[in-house]
């Protein structure tokens, strides 16, 4: 699978959390409680919460797709608190997303990618979608599925694959 390839599964997924967002609002619409408590809802104490979690995994997208491309991802504030913000946060990575293209990610196996976070050292681009970006965005993906799931919103695991190219036999 080309480094192209995860930014486009990334794209797939993030379009995934939107569907469960849609459920997410029926449920709370058919319980009579206020969507917006889910934003806030996390797993365990010290655990990320639903915000979070989607921005978190928009991050890891955006950032893997600018690592690898030699670009500049946009910046957010990670100040989403709503579900309607959320929404708003996932487009905006999407948005970002769909701007790089497959011939911008030539030479991304050998990139240097060297996270602020990692104060100097680096990674090589293909050790760095090995090793982290694909793990991480999908813990993040999957952490959301938990707590809408854990919320009793009616998602299931091919809600979670989403929509597949199945062909006529």
């Amino acid at each position: 699978m080309s480094h192209y390839d995860v930014i486009r599964q990334f794209s797939k997924m993030l379009q995934n959390i939107e569907k469960w967002l849609d459920r997410a609002e029926a449920h709370a619409t058919a319980k009579k409680y206020e969507v917006d408590v889910l934003a806030a809802s996390r797993l365990a104490p010290d655990a990320f919460t639903l915000a979070q979690q989607v921005q978190a995994a928009c991050d890891q997208a955006k950032f893997a797709a600018a690592y690898l491309t030699g670009s500049k991802a946009p910046a957010h504030p990670d100040t989403e608190k709503t579900v309607a913000e959320l929404r708003q946060r996932i487009a905006a990575c999407m948005a970002f997303l769909a701007t790089v293209e497959e011939k911008d990610f030539a030479g991304s196996a050998e990139r240097k990618v060297a996270p602020p976070w990692l104060d100097g050292k680096w990674f090589h681009g293909e050790d760095y979608v090995e090793g982290l970006a694909i793990p991480n965005f999908y813990f993040h993906v999957t952490m959301v599925y938990a707590i809408l799931r854990h919320n009793g919103v009616d998602v299931g695991k091919m809600d979670f694959i989403g929509g597949l190219q199945i062909q006529d036999a």
